[in-house]
């Protein structure tokens, strides 16, 4: 009576073993799986991201035939390469960014970052946004997905601020044009705006302003068990989060991507210089509310900023359009409509627009 019994015991601890062997190897299967297409996906993404730029050109003025100096061909060059261009950076980063949420719990990242680290947040924030080479609608897909990870609000505006107000090339190209002296100006001012104004931001408490469904998404994270996840897991994870946050946003891109490209071929470059003379109290909030519903990139706008200083312009007045160009558009404006309310977007824009009018009176005063 007893082998028996000893050998149906011995038959369901192998069972078991079997069961939890092939969980191991069907999970070692999906991530070969997983790998086997995403290395030969991340090269075609990666090819394909750097033959926008020639592609666009081409499209543009061999396809469509449009000259290179008309503004529907500028206007038309632009949408081409930014929609796709933003479209893919958003994919790639709320994938990464889900990986990576898989390892830290929405309630974990809030632990290290609130409180009186969420300070400290602020500055890695703005100092994180320098070394990133995003523009204000490039930077809004990983805003989003430190949204959706549950990071302090007042911390993900930071990095909102910094990424696409101080760039490294900007800071190059300043240092050549005017010396070391503006390029250091334009650095710590840009940054302290980054870190003060997320901090207020923060402090203003407007969580409740985000939309609801970023609200849903954070609340499901925060039921996300921290128990232990295979690889396989965390792919899937990410893929997930590629469906539910690019699947609600991706029409808000394209349609304020071609706000962008609308401006970016029809504002005429004279009427900017002629509202940005010398000395004048008002020129400075006017080229911040001027720049404002445009769209460029910090190195795009440094050469309009050249431009505009030859035509005697103030610097301050410039740097303060320059910073309202890339820091605040009407394209990002309409991106951001659907994470945030707008009311949150409106204290945003106020607190930055506020920051910039400073360092543009700033600007005047001293140089």
């Amino acid at each position: 009576m007893e082998a028996p019994e000893e050998r149906s015991c011995s038959c369901t601890v192998e069972s078991c073993v079997n069961v939890e062997g092939s969980s191991l190897n069907g999970s070692k299967h999906l991530v070969l799986k997983y790998l086997s297409c995403g290395i030969p996906l991340l090269a075609a993404w990666f090819l394909i991201y750097k033959s926008l730029a020639p592609f666009s050109k081409y499209f543009t003025y061999t396809v469509l035939n449009f000259t290179s100096d008309s503004h529907l061909g500028h206007s038309v060059e632009f949408f081409v390469y930014d929609t796709p261009k933003v479209l893919m950076l958003l994919i790639l980063v709320v994938f990464g960014v889900g990986v990576i949420r898989s390892f830290f719990t929405p309630d974990r990242t809030r632990k290290i970052l609130a409180g009186k680290r969420e300070t400290f947040g602020n500055v890695l924030a703005a100092l994180l946004g320098i070394v990133t080479p995003f523009c204000t609608c490039s930077a809004v897909p990983l805003f989003i997905g430190f949204v959706t990870a549950g990071i302090p609000l007042g911390v993900t505006f930071s990095f909102l601020i910094s990424a696409p107000m101080v760039n490294e090339v900007a800071i190059v190209l300043l240092y050549g044009l005017f010396g070391w002296e503006v390029a250091a100006l334009y650095l710590g001012t840009g940054l302290l705006i980054a870190m003060i104004a997320g901090w207020i931001i923060g402090r203003l408490k407007m969580e409740r302003h985000l939309e609801d469904w970023v609200m849903e998404l954070q609340v499901g994270e925060a039921a996300y068990a921290e128990s232990e996840q295979t690889w396989a897991d965390r792919i899937q994870y990410g893929v997930d989060a590629v469906r539910d946050i690019v699947g609600k946003v991706w029409i808000y891109v394209v349609l304020g991507i071609a706000v962008g490209a609308a401006i970016h071929g029809y504002v005429p470059e004279g009427f900017m210089a002629s509202i940005m003379g010398k000395q004048a109290w008002w020129a400075v909030p006017v080229s911040v509310l001027v720049g404002i519903p445009m769209y460029s990139n910090a190195a795009g706008i440094i050469p309009v900023v050249q431009a505009l200083l030859g035509k005697g312009a103030a610097l301050g007045t410039v740097l303060a359009f320059m910073m309202s160009v890339i820091a605040l558009s009407l394209p990002e404006a309409v991106i951001l409509r659907k994470v945030l309310k707008p009311t949150l977007i409106a204290t945003f824009f106020g607190v930055v627009g506020l920051g910039i009018l400073i360092v543009g009176y700033l600007f005047n005063l001293l140089i």
